[in-house]
């Protein structure tokens, strides 16, 4: 399942009932105490618990300002699975239970009584559901109940397996026909119903928090708790050579010791008998073992520096994060990591979003962030911000995506423009600029006259299907500055170019601005089959016009050991798996490339071509600003 919505109503600042949507990659920002540690710990409610170990629920939480004291924090579900069994050993869908909203997803809602000394919860589906008196309470009934149902209904029991009980609510809802479906609160907490709730819970992805104020000592148990697991797995895959050391080292032991007593009785045959040979404990190999990180200097974790220490335990909580999804087999995991930037140089805070949108990308895995610093926020995609605004009124709200709040976020933190821009590149989607970022950094490492476009601030790289924070405020805030543009465009299948068009009215300019159409399919086209295998495991021949990512997709999934043909995957999850193909070429695989493998991949030297011209007009741009400074104005 994948989060889509979480909804809150008086939970600490959220007052009024607030929808907060959610994508693979989502980013709250806004001013200190605006409630975005409220929407992770609400997260961590829901999932974990009112008393989990990280966040408790209290009687304060509900708004002051309410005299209701009633807290709900539901979440709202998509990518549901197929069928599965709620409450029998009979297979049934979510839909055929009437548990889903009205927009066919399922919608969780936990109302949590704060007017308790020690609140308590209920569960409850928000559903489409049969409100008439005989079929509305049909999910909270045992097996016994739902026959006398049944006969009160006048079923005729005749055709009904009467060991189920799907069977024989559908069987109920089918021979009362006026159902009376409304819009209401289905009851997952009482009587059977919570056997409903138990099964619906194990499918639920995985919630993990990574608070902005946890310690990170080398002596810390979230520190060490990982190393032991990784001493204990390395222990349990040597069992049976350590069961024949131990077996070689009791013989041998107990053998000294015999011959021992033999002579013992030599001398004083009483003593002798008095003793034998007695191991006192089996031996503890997990306790020989002791493990830190340390680096080339022997310094510990605790005595580094405050941001590497944060580093490291960031990437301790994802390994035990996915660990604990592995063992207890849910079905999906969301990352929440409150302000990953705190204690980090600008450098690791790129480093960061890029790790962070890479595990976004991820089968199953969605990431939740905080943040307030605007070099984390300028690099993040405008279309996983959230901005939460404190009203006049001291109300909340939570709003996503159009040019105004841009704006407002930009002013808010400060993200201006940048006045050391020379050119914009341009490419249709965010997987071009990963590429191009890689394949340039590394023609920089042999070449300084090709750019780095991964770093080289006098370059902002567009995606036109979508922006970063960074990229809108450059292109919003400097579009009349008449900087030339370098336009590169996927060929894409068909006779003519899809983009052909705008090209030529690009190349069309006087002033040095320059349009390509990739010779091959698209940018995925021109990586090399040796380091897509060195990230894959498998090899794939493509040719220069073949769909590469869906080629990967379908390996990939043929490789998992997946029942279902690539072909009956859903059309929804077939893109989805190409997407994170997709995502990982350009990131992982272009990763790996080198400038033979370039050369071998790209003999006609495609994308040096366009690499090349936007360095000579990033020469260009620096001779006429040097040679007219005072027509830099940025205002």
């Amino acid at each position: 399942m994948r989060l889509k919505e979480l909804v809150l109503r008086n939970f600490r600042a959220f007052r009024d009932e607030v929808r907060i949507t959610f994508d693979d990659l989502t980013a709250f920002i806004g001013k200190n105490d605006a409630g975005k540690s409220t929407i992770l710990e609400a997260l961590e409610i829901f999932f974990n618990g009112i008393g989990g170990p990280l966040v408790k629920m209290e009687s304060a939480d509900a708004n002051i300002h309410n005299t209701d004291r009633h807290v709900v924090i539901g979440c709202v579900f998509s990518d549901l699975p197929e069928k599965l069994v709620l409450d029998a050993q009979t297979y049934t869908t979510l839909a055929g239970e009437y548990l889903l909203n009205d927009n066919g997803d399922l919608e969780i809602h936990k109302i949590i009584d704060c007017g308790l000394k020690n609140p308590k919860e209920e569960i409850f589906a928000y559903a489409l559901h049969p409100t008439a008196d005989i079929v509305k309470d049909l999910l909270e009934l045992t097996n016994s109940d739902l026959k006398k149902r049944a006969e009160q209904a006048g079923v005729d029991m005749a055709t009904v397996d009467r060991r189920s009980n799907p069977a024989l609510r559908s069987a109920i809802r089918d021979c009362v026909g006026n159902l009376n479906i409304e819009l209401c609160y289905v009851p997952l907490s009482k009587q059977d119903a919570k056997a409903v709730w138990d099964t619906i819970e194990k499918q639920l992805p995985r919630y993990a928090l990574f608070q902005a104020d946890r310690s990170s000592k080398d002596e810390d148990s979230e520190i060490q708790d990982p190393m032991k697991i990784a001493i204990a797995e390395a222990i349990k895959s040597v069992k049976g050579t350590l069961e024949d050391i131990k077996e070689t080292v009791r013989r041998q032991v107990t053998e000294v010791a015999n011959r021992t007593l033999q002579k013992l009785k030599e001398m004083d045959p009483t003593l002798a008998n008095e003793l034998s040979p007695h191991f006192r404990a089996e031996p503890r190999w997990d306790g020989l073992f002791k493990l830190s990180l340390t680096g080339d200097d022997q310094i510990p974790i605790n005595k580094r520096g405050s941001g590497v220490r944060r580093l490291i335990l960031l990437n301790f909580f994802r390994a035990e994060a996915e660990r604990k999804q592995k063992l207890t087999g849910e079905h999906g995991i969301i990352y929440g990591i409150e302000e990953p930037e705190t204690a980090q140089h600008p450098n690791n805070q790129t480093m960061l979003v890029s790790a962070l949108t890479s595990l976004s990308h991820q089968e199953n895995c969605q990431v939740v962030l905080t943040t307030h610093v605007p070099g984390l926020a300028g690099l993040l995609e405008t279309s996983s911000l959230r901005y939460v605004e404190v009203m006049a009124d001291g109300r909340r709200r939570v709003r996503k995506g159009d040019e105004t709040v841009y704006r407002e976020i930009a002013t808010q933190l400060g993200v201006l423009p940048d006045s050391r821009v020379r050119v914009f590149v341009c490419v249709e989607g965010p997987h071009d600029i990963r590429f191009l970022k890689h394949i340039s950094e590394m023609l920089n490492g042999v070449n300084p006259q090709i750019p780095n476009l991964a770093t080289d601030p006098r370059v902002v790289l567009l995606h036109l299907g979508g922006s970063t924070l960074k990229d809108w405020v450059q292109h919003h805030y400097l579009k009349d500055i008449g900087k030339p543009e370098v336009h590169i465009y996927d060929r894409d299948e068909g006779p003519v170019a899809k983009y052909q068009a705008q090209c030529d009215i690009v190349n069309a300019r006087i002033d040095g601005s320059k349009a390509f159409i990739t010779g091959k399919r698209e940018m995925e086209n021109y990586l090399h089959k040796d380091a897509i295998a060195e990230v894959f495991g498998f090899n794939v021949n493509f040719g220069d016009m073949d769909d590469l990512p869906e080629m990967v997709a379908k390996m990939v999934h043929e490789n998992s050991g997946s029942p279902t043909a690539w072909e009956l995957v859903p059309e929804d999850n077939r893109k989805k798996k190409i997407s994170r193909a997709k995502s990982r070429l350009n990131n992982e695989v272009a990763a790996q490339m080198t400038v033979q493998r370039l050369r071998e991949s790209d003999p006609h030297g495609d994308v040096e071509t366009w690499l090349a011209t936007i360095a000579a007009l990033l020469e260009r741009q620096e001779m006429l600003a040097q040679a007219a400074p005072s027509n830099e104005s940025f205002a």
